[in-house]
């Protein structure tokens, strides 16, 4: 039977642990803080829940579920899970994989993946699945292999020979609706608001001239299908830094906005609404305070969204 690891309790990871579970594999979810199940929508998943890393053994497959900024913090259970023939895979936003996982994760394959999803952990060890279940991975042999692992799932795997590409396509995507929902206390459906959709194609236009900076092989059509992209959303999901600040967690913004504004100023290019929107975003940072988690804002809703 194949063994798999997933760190991270939030709702990435609990999405990945169920659909390993799903898959028939041996699965343990890697918490900080232990909770008695795992609950997806109104069904429990039967997943091991393990928080102390001096128990665990090496696996075949790591899911590292962390929040970019937080993955220093998973080592500990790296260096137990990780193992000969060890593959982890980084279900994390950014577009350096590699260079921020490698120096925890020993002679382990790194294979990055990009998650398409909008799934929210509404307590601890609950999660809802908004929508959206897709994830780009690098053409390969580790990309194959992850497809087969999760073969019959619910999560859809496609592999993608231009990852730099995907990598910033995806960047795209995050570099409007992560710091707007967040800014704004709101949901994807501000997004759908005139003035909101100016600034996110503002957004967007710088964050596409950095990637091509970098390398990537952005379009026209990346851009039009970004501006599209939000009439087809469910209004009422969120964002996954919108759902950190709700639930007074450290911000992953550093690793979004962040990266764009470092990638503009490597290659000389005007970023200023990223500019702003990273000012913004980490002085927010340094004034969220942790509260009780308690889901959609201390009410049981988050503020100004649909009931």
């Amino acid at each position: 039977m194949t063994t798999v690891a997933v760190i991270g309790g939030g709702a990435v990871g609990g999405l990945f642990a169920a659909a390993a579970h799903g898959c028939g594999h041996d699965t343990v979810l890697c918490v900080r803080t232990p909770f008695p199940a795992l609950e997806v929508g109104m069904r429990t998943v039967p997943v091991r829940i393990a928080t102390d890393p001096g128990t665990q053994q090496p696996v075949d497959w790591v899911m590292l579920a962390t929040k970019a900024h937080d993955t220093a913090n998973a080592a500990p259970w790296l260096g137990r899970l990780v193992g000969p023939g060890t593959v982890v895979a980084a279900l994390q936003n950014g577009v350096d994989h590699e260079a921020r996982i490698r120096p925890f994760a020993g002679g382990a394959g790194i294979m990055p993946a990009l998650v398409y999803t909008a799934v929210e952990r509404t307590g601890p060890g609950r999660i809802v699945h908004h929508s959206g279940s897709k994830v780009f991975v690098p053409e390969g042999p580790a990309g194959a292999a992850f497809a087969g692992l999760l073969a019959g799932s619910e999560i859809e795997i496609a592999q993608e020979a231009d990852f730099l590409t995907a990598c910033w396509r995806k960047m795209l995507a995050n570099s409007a609706a992560n710091p707007i929902t967040t800014l704004t206390l709101r949901r994807i459906g501000v997004m759908r608001e005139p003035r909101i959709r100016e600034l996110a194609h503002g957004l967007f236009r710088e964050t596409l001239a950095v990637g091509l900076a970098a390398g990537a092989k952005l379009t026209e059509a990346d851009f039009d299908a970004m501006v599209e992209r939000y009439d087809t959303l469910n209004p009422t999901s969120g964002s996954s830094m919108l759902y950190d600040r709700l639930a007074g967690r450290p911000l992953e913004y550093d690793a979004l906005t962040g990266a764009v504004v470092r990638m503009a100023e490597r290659h000389g290019i005007a970023a200023p609404l990223n500019r702003a929107m990273l000012a913004l975003l980490e002085a927010l940072d340094k004034g969220i305070a942790p509260r009780p988690f308690y889901g959609r804002g201390d009410s049981g809703r988050t503020p100004n969204s649909p009931s």
